[in-house]
């Protein structure tokens, strides 16, 4: 039913009258989000809670790694990734990152981080980016020729047995170091494949993996289908070997 105004010639129906209450409706909501606060479904309006800062306490609870100075190369390659991908998940702060990370450090690292203190001065010392003490780190504890030799090891690596899973990890490990000698994720999985089981190495290499992840999973899927194969052909065996022995018994 329209609605007439006194001394106007304006007419508005209940569509007009209920398109204007939509819009009213919109612009208080938009300045309701503006201000920092949700509307819930009932018209409740809850402050937005601000990011939590990630607290040393909270930090710890993913179980850092120590590094002592003295686990080598590979020991210090593991506590580095570990604690990128800590300060990545726990959400920590770039200006808490290498005073969390300094905590983790005992004996003779600890020593040596301390002398970066006492020279730089504690401000200076932890005002450090982590790219920075992960270069420092990487210059004292991974020595040219301690690297020459993980490069002849990877070189040389290969399958002992049917110990794929060994292998692999062993690849991994060396190939986090030897960046200079495996470049890209051509030359990896190049690598990765070419020590491989005769028996899986062609299967492999025709599935033309494009990243190391892929060549694994591959080459541990056929690892895998192999031994079962064998294990159930073994037990087959072993079956008819007991059926034949039980049938000589009876004649």
């Amino acid at each position: 039913m329209p609605v007439t105004r006194q001394g106007t010639n304006v007419i508005m129906t209940l569509e007009t009258i209920q398109a204007m209450i939509d819009q009213a409706l919109q612009r208080n909501s938009t300045h309701t989000q503006d201000d920092g606060s949700q509307s819930l479904d009932r018209g409740i309006k809850r402050p937005v809670q601000p990011a939590r800062v990630c607290s040393y306490t909270n930090f710890m609870k993913y179980q850092p790694l120590n590094f002592k100075g003295t686990e080598g190369v590979v020991g210090l390659s593991q506590w580095l990734k570990k604690m990128e991908s800590i300060c990545y998940i726990s959400g920590c702060t770039i200006d808490n990152q290498v005073k969390f990370a300094t905590c983790t450090l005992l004996g003779a690292a600890l020593t040596w981080w301390n002398g970066h203190v006492r020279t730089l001065g504690h401000d200076a010392a932890y005002a450090m980016t982590w790219g920075s003490l992960k270069k420092k780190l990487t210059k004292k504890y991974c020595l040219k020729c301690e690297i020459k030799k993980l490069e002849i090891e990877l070189w040389n690596l290969k399958v002992s047995g049917n110990d794929v899973v060994a292998y692999t990890q062993c690849f991994q490990e060396l190939a986090l170091i030897c960046t200079k000698f495996l470049a890209d994720e051509t030359k990896k999985v190049n690598k990765y494949i070419s020590e491989l089981l005769d028996n899986i190495h062609g299967n492999v290499m025709s599935a033309r993996p494009k990243t190391l992840d892929d060549a694994i999973e591959l080459a541990n899927d056929l690892m895998d289908q192999k031994l079962c194969t064998y294990t159930e052909r073994q037990n087959e065996h072993k079956r008819k070997a007991n059926d034949s022995s039980r049938n000589d018994q009876q004649q």
